[in-house]
């Protein structure tokens, strides 16, 4: 899409989808069709630009899932000026950093965060602050409402969005910080348009469809997904404020393509898996076999071998009669790509999802490549691979494994910060992705872990801590989430978290009549159900990646926290020192 920006791609689906619906909370509060979504961003971007925000400068919206963000987000961006999203979960202290590095003057964001926003504001350049959801209540607070009513009539918006250029930044991702402060990824609107023109290449037709918009638009797969490709195919972007509501969500909107990330694919295995297993009879026994033939079915289409006429006809039984009905009970049945991203997917569970049925995909990709950089698609997968890369898109391995990339995708730079910018993307133009992994003879690429996140154990054995995870989160559904210990132990050991909804309904199952966090994860019957968990990923292990000894913590992690980032990546570092006693623990009690 050369000389395109953005700003063209979204003027132009007014224009020919104008009485489409664009924007809806998913509580019906709100909808917007994309010509009144057209005019709340020209109203919007007049007021901004009242207020003297102009190209080139920083707008921070702190805003949860909700119509407002796109408004806003799309204002901006109509103003050449630069759009930024704050992590519900910033603390006074980050969002600060946030303010210096960006250099803003103005934030958006609602009446729950003005507190914290007003503290972070404190001797930074922020002088306004909008909120979308309260009245006026100082001068350096406006609503929105009058932020739309304070602009010109003599702003010419239609020159404003005309003069922004491919090579403006679009916005600013600022990663999560696992390992210290985060970097200000800065995107462009060729960037944005590359990948928009390069993803349907490899999952076809993606217009027309339905999202759901539940992740932070802090990160860029929620972005991507459910602000910038709604506004290149005319989707509807259905918004979710309380992302505990998502399943029931799901079934309600019935999404056209969906985006998860792996601990949600887990607990939807685990929740089918657990169903199948309290079925009985010749019900119980269909379902199981429908399982059995879908996993047949999807383990034949990986490995690239044809089904005989008999198999073909047992599958689409299957289909109709169980697999059908569970797409339809999860919400999925009219998906036309289920992706999952940001983290790897334990393979195990890839074609458990795709036995279902599933177009399940596995994007590759990091905020500094525009989030898609390779594609694993449901009608030639190739499992424990990310897949190949998008069209246009070079990889290649360097000499201590890390794979490197290039490609229109390749961000601009990190914000303000030219040594790690050189440090990231080398004179070739080639990205250090900071992954390891190998690319095999067909183009399809491996990952094996993040560098800098490799054990090497007492024996000198390299181990990817991602790999010994995702075998235990697959084999287990009471384990929320799971941390390999072992860089220069004598074995690997392990840190679980339980997964309260699904240990809830084990103690149901089991009669267990304390349901108490503190109860269940020292209850005999949960430490052997986890125990089992163990044994059957270690019987997928290599020996040296064998989990010997493990505990539960009594805590439950949340998204943003000193464990977990949003995005929920573990925090390592962190963790290793808040829980150094219980790592010690683990090797102590096994010695």
């Amino acid at each position: 899409m050369e000389n395109v920006t953005l700003c063209t791609l979204m003027q132009q689906t007014i224009s020919r989808h104008g009485d489409e619906v664009a924007l809806r909370d998913s509580d019906n509060s709100t909808t917007l069709t994309w010509r009144e979504y057209g005019e709340r961003v020209e109203s919007v971007a007049r007021g901004l630009a009242a207020r003297g925000v102009e190209r080139g400068h920083t707008v921070g919206l702190m805003l949860t899932n909700r119509p407002e963000f796109h408004v806003v987000d799309a204002a901006v961006m109509h103003l050449g000026a630069i759009p930024y999203s704050i992590y519900n979960t910033s603390s006074a202290e980050q969002i600060s950093y946030l303010f210096a590095n960006a250099g803003s003057n103005l934030v958006v964001c609602e009446e729950q965060f003005l507190t914290t926003l007003r503290t972070a504001a404190k001797g930074s350049a922020v002088g306004t602050i909008v909120c979308v959801d309260a009245d006026s209540d100082e001068d350096t607070v406006l609503s929105l409402a009058d932020l739309e009513g304070s602009g010109s009539e003599d702003f010419d918006f239609r020159a404003a969005w005309n003069r922004v250029a491919p090579d403006d930044v679009l916005t600013l991702i600022y990663t999560s910080g696992t390992t210290g402060p985060p970097k200000g990824v800065e995107l462009t609107h060729a960037n944005l348009t590359y990948v928009l023109e390069q993803v349907p290449r490899v999952l076809g037709d993606t217009s027309g469809g339905r999202v759901v918009s539940y992740l932070p638009d802090a990160h860029i797969v929620n972005r991507f997904t459910a602000h910038y490709s709604p506004m290149a195919f005319h989707s509807s972007t259905i918004t979710l404020r309380q992302p505990k509501r998502l399943l029931e969500v799901l079934v309600q909107v019935r999404p056209t393509d969906f985006v998860g990330v792996p601990m949600l694919w887990y607990r939807i295995m685990g929740s089918i898996q657990a169903g199948l297993e309290q079925q009985s009879g010749l019900k119980g026994a269909l379902a199981r076999w429908a399982v059995r033939t879908g996993t047949a079915r999807a383990r034949a289409r990986a490995q690239g071998g044809g089904r005989p006429p008999l198999a073909r006809f047992l599958e689409r039984v299957a289909d109709r009669l169980v697999l059908a009905r569970i797409r339809r009970q999860l919400g999925l049945d009219q998906a036309r790509a289920t992706v999952t991203g940001a983290a790897p997917l334990d393979q195990d569970a890839m074609l458990f999802l795709l036995a279902l049925g599933l177009p399940m995909t596995e994007a590759w990709g990091m905020s500094e490549t525009t989030g898609v950089t390779t594609l694993n698609v449901a009608d030639r997968p190739r499992l424990g691979t990310v897949g190949t890369p998008v069209p246009g898109t070079e990889i290649r391995v360097a000499d201590d494994g890390e794979l490197l990339v290039r490609s229109a995708a390749v961000m601009k730079g990190y914000r303000g910060d030219p040594v790690r910018t050189g440090d990231t993307i080398d004179g070739d133009g080639w990205i250090h992705t900071g992954d390891v992994g190998h690319i095999d003879a067909d183009g399809y690429v491996t990952i094996v872990d993040r560098k800098k996140e490799l054990i090497i154990n007492a024996s000198g054995k390299n181990m990817s801590p991602a790999n010994i995870e995702n075998a235990l989160q697959t084999a287990c559904p009471l384990i929320a989430t799971a941390v390999a210990i072992g860089d220069r132990r004598p074995h690997v050991g392990a840190l679980f978290t339980l997964d309260m909804e699904a240990a809830e309904a084990f103690a149901a199952q089991h009669g267990l009549t304390d349901t108490s966090l503190a109860a269940l994860v020292v209850s005999p019957a949960v430490k052997a159900a986890v125990q089992a968990g163990v044994d059957a990923a270690n019987a997928r292990l290599s020996r040296v990646e064998h989990v010997r000894s493990w505990t539960i913590l009594p805590h439950i992690w949340e998204p943003g926290s000193d464990v977990l980032t949003p995005t929920l990546k573990l925090k390592r570092r962190s963790i290793t020192t808040r829980y150094a006693d219980e790592i010690d623990g683990l090797y102590a009690a096994a010695e």
